[in-house]
This record gives structure tokens, sequence and C-alpha cells, in this order.
């Protein structure tokens, strides 16, 4: 194992920090729930999918890259993805095979690694049937018009990840109303196909074709890949309750075991702007159009910028996704790409140490940034030192400054659409304007580059005492690109 810290994770199961142990420090196990292919993931599926590649990045250095197995699932089969179909006229395959591209190509530029396996629920239908037809051998689930039913009050510590008694549940839960329930909390594990959904040959001896329950997917693809009980199982503070509280139900009960997951780990609500995120309100916003379109802040913005901003709150609190904190995450990522400009990071760094022991104490990554600026902040401006190197590898360890200040630069003028020869052109200009004293037209000048999202410095050459100027991008208040 490589340098050794000591992992405190919150765990929703318990309700304290505990000490990661893992059952096997030789194949740590997480599972996470990932996407419902059917439209662009929105900013709140990010939050997880950022918060999940910083704990899988620690877990590969505390215990070795080959060590962790990550699985993150795709769900390709849902009465969303039904409906999406059909308004579309679209095949399902075409439709989730184009959409979970989409999802692929988005997470990637906000630099998430990939799973250690991506399992998708049409994959995995064999294990689901063979899942529920334990449940019902059992005496845990139940045949009823065609349907298979998970039997709720056949568990006696249902509801004990959420906290809530059945009363509780059942009070909050909107629960499916059907006569063929022999208990209003029982939930659905096989259900009959419609005309034109997916099917596939029923469990249980049911002789109509049908198709699985949302709950027991996961179920059956995290027990595939990662065994009947393992270390993490992930997800955002909206899935505890009904569908990890029911993934709890059908894998216990199935496996008899006492736990499913030994540490459930769930990131906290997203809110925008202060309101929840709604259509209804306007400001429901996808992966896809904060990085290629202007909706959120007039402007698009770079993915790094996305994970910094996602990561400066704590990953179990709310977070309030704001322009602000974008255009505060770009700034600070422009203020690092100058620091480390095209250094390679070095192997090992003391301050990436830093950076990973605010990691261990529960994904504190405000406290992990923190340390990042104090490391910033020690860098000598004269290069001479290995410190750009150490601090790049600092960064790292949080998924940031994965690129080369040049990079970083070139995506900034590709954003704001600089015209390298113009901007050169302009500035000649401004500096015969200023030679000639004609400093009406060199503020003219000036003002024309501003509107281009440039802007200019000027400073005295120290040898020869001329006027050097350079020029940054600005975008949205921020200086984030120098020349």
């Amino acid at each position: 194992m490589a340098n050794q810290h000591t992992l405190k994770l919150y765990n929703t199961l318990t309700r304290r920090k505990e000490v990661f142990e893992p059952l096997d420090p030789k194949n740590v196990r997480m599972y996470v729930c990932g996407p419902t292919v059917y439209d662009y993931a929105h900013i709140g599926n990010a939050r997880p999918v950022i918060v999940f590649d910083v704990l899988f990045r620690l877990l590969r250095h505390i215990y070795g890259p080959g060590r962790v197995t990550y699985v993150r699932n795709i769900t390709d089969v849902d009465d969303k993805i039904n409906a999406r179909s059909a308004q579309e006229g679209v095949p399902i395959r075409e439709l989730t095979e184009r959409t979970a591209k989409q999802f692929h190509d988005d997470i990637a530029t906000l630099g998430v690694l990939p799973p250690t396996v991506e399992p998708r629920a049409t994959e995995h239908i064999d294990e689901m049937k063979t899942l529920i037809e334990e449940l019902v051998a059992k005496g845990h689930a139940y045949v009823a018009q065609d349907h298979v039913l998970f039997d709720v009050p056949s568990m006696a510590d249902y509801g004990r990840l959420s906290n809530r008694s059945l009363d509780e549940m059942e009070a909050g839960a909107r629960v499916e109303v059907a006569p063929y329930k022999k208990d209003p909390m029982d939930f659905v594990l096989w259900k009959p196909s419609k005309d034109g959904e997916p099917s596939w040959p029923s469990p249980c001896g049911i002789n109509a074709p049908g198709r699985p329950g949302w709950h027991i997917e996961c179920s059956a693809m995290a027990g595939k890949h990662l065994g009947d009980v393992f270390d993490i199982h992930g997800g955002g503070i909206d899935l505890v309750f009904p569908h990890h509280e029911n993934e709890v139900a059908q894998s216990r009960c199935a496996h008899g075991t006492d736990v499913m997951a030994r540490y459930w780990i769930h990131n906290g609500f997203l809110q925008v702007e202060g309101e929840k995120m709604s259509k209804s309100l306007g400001n429901f916003i996808t992966i896809h159009e904060l990085l290629d379109t202007d909706k959120f802040g007039g402007r698009r913005w770079p993915g790094e910028v996305l994970r910094l901003a996602m990561l400066m709150t704590h990953y179990r609190q709310p977070l309030d996704f704001t322009v602000r904190n974008l255009e505060v995450a770009e700034r600070l990522l422009g203020q690092w790409y100058r620091k480390i400009t095209d250094v390679e990071s070095a192997p090992t760094s003391d301050w990436a140490d830093d950076v990973e022991d605010a990691l261990a104490d529960d994904l504190n990554t405000p406290g992990a940034i923190t340390r990042l600026h104090a490391a910033a902040d020690c860098i000598a401006e004269d290069g001479e030192t290995d410190a750009p190197a150490r601090f790049k590898a600092a960064a790292n360890a949080m998924g940031l400054l994965e690129r080369t200040e040049a990079e970083w630069r070139a995506q900034a003028e590709k954003r704001v659409g600089v015209d390298k020869d113009r901007v050169s052109e302009l500035i000649e200009s401004r500096h015969c304007a200023r030679s000639a004293k004609n400093f009406e037209e060199a503020d003219r000048i000036r003002d024309e580059l501003a509107a281009m999202g440039i802007a200019l410095k000027d400073s005295k050459d120290p040898k020869s005492g001329e006027i050097v100027t350079t020029w940054e991008v600005r975008a949205s208040g921020t200086w984030d690109v120098a020349r």
C-alpha cells in the first residue's frame, strides 16, 4: 500500500463518522448509483459523480490503484426511458446509447476517472430474476397478478438505513395503491410489460413477459460485481429512501446477511442560486448546458471550474450552485495554473500528503483547498525550486491541475474566441498612439480590447526601461489567462 492515511467516513447507517476498515485491503469495493440514461444529466447528477471520483482517487492512493474496485451502474430500462423513446419516436436502445455517450462525454470534461466496472441493467436481467426467485423462496416476496413484490413486513428491521418506522415511511412516501399488494409499503421487484416496452421472460412461473423494478437492478449488479457484502455504497441523499432502503432489504433478505454494504456515504442536495432546481422555475441546468451554452451566467464554463466549485462545499452539506462560486473557482484555477506553468507533477509531495490528510477526514475538500492555498503561496516566483511540481501533485490528488498552463490558456482563448493576430495588431496600434501622445486613441483601443474580453497590463522592463504590454483573457470578472 501507498502512504497510509487514516480514512474516516460518515456512515449513514450508523449516523457517525467512523474509521474505514475494508473487508479486504487488497480489494476495496465501492458501488455508486449511476445515471438513468434518457436525457442529458443535470448538475445535481454531477455532484455525486465528482464526490465519489475524489473518494475513488483517495482509496487508490491509500490501498493501491489495482486494489480498488469501483462499480457505477447505468440504468437503461426505466419508465422515463420508455416515455422519452415514445416521445422521440426512436428505439429504446438508440436512445440509451446516445444519452449514455452524452453522459460519458460530459463527465470526462469534469476530470472524472472511469469506474472499474460500469454495468448496464439490461445486461443483468438473469441475475435480477435469480435474486427475485431467492426472495420468493425465502418468504420475503410474493407473486400477485403477474407482479412480484417484496413483502416489507417480512423484514423485522426494514427502515434501519433511513432511520424511520414503517408508519413514518408510509406517511412520507408516494406509495402506489394496488389491490394486489399485501401491504401498502410492499414494492415491485418485477412487473408485466406493456405493448412496446422492453420485456423478458418472467421469473417465478409467470407466463406474461415483464421487466424489473428499479430497486432490484442495483442489488443484482452490486451483488454480481462486488459480492453479497462489500465496503462502500454511495449516492445522493435523495436516494436513501426508498431506493437504498429497498436495495438493503432485497440484498440482505436474499443473501441472509446483516448488511449489504458496511459504509453508506451520501452527498447533500444541490440548489441553484438559493432555490431548488426545477424546470418550472427555469433554473434546471444540465452539465452539457453549463459546458457548451450560455444559459448559466451568460457564458460557457470549463469542466474543471465546475469540479472545483462543487468541491468548495463539503459533500454532506447542501450546495448552493451560483455564478459567483464558478467565478471564484475559475479565478483560483487561473492563479494556480500560472504557478505550475508546464511542469510535471512530483511523484511524491509533502503538500500532497497534507491535501490527502484533509481528504481522509470524511472527504474534507474545503480543508484540502485551504491547504492548496497555503501551498500556492509558498511557491517561489523565480521558478528555481521543485515547488511547482510538488504543488501540482497536491492538486492532482483532487483531480485538479491535470493539464498545463498552456492548455488551460488555449481553452480560455477558445471560449472567448480570441483572434490573437487581431489582439497583437491592436496592441501595436495602441503602442503607436501612446508614442504619439494620442491618449484618447490609446484609451479607445484599450476599450475595444476589453469588449473582446481582453485586459491589458502595462509594466516597465527593468533592463531597458521600456513599457511592455501583456494581455489576459477576462471572463465574468476573473483574470484567468496571462500572456
